[in-house]
């Protein structure tokens, strides 16, 4: 709630509307019918004091590098080891 500038009496919003995602124009009327004055203000962030938690970043698997191709020997490599 804003209060009048002029009579100080309670004032309602109006009607608003987004100047940006951080500002906000409001359109107030004084609720003093003597004064009935009009005016609007600006309302905006100026800080955010606690931030909501971010949710965990799941970290994304690298693709396996592909495999050189092996050439077995004659009998394979199990015939190697042996002898």
């Amino acid at each position: 709630m804003m209060h009048c500038p002029y009579c100080k009496s309670a004032a309602h919003t109006k009607s608003s509307r987004y100047m940006s995602e951080q500002v906000k124009e409001r359109y107030h009327q004084c609720t003093n019918l003597d004064c009935s004055c009009t005016f609007k203000t600006n309302e905006s962030i100026t800080k955010v004091i606690t931030a909501p938690p971010q949710p965990e970043k799941i970290p994304v698997p690298s693709p396996e590098p592909a495999r050189e191709r092996q050439t077995l020997g004659r009998y394979g490599y199990a015939f190697r080891q042996i002898h």
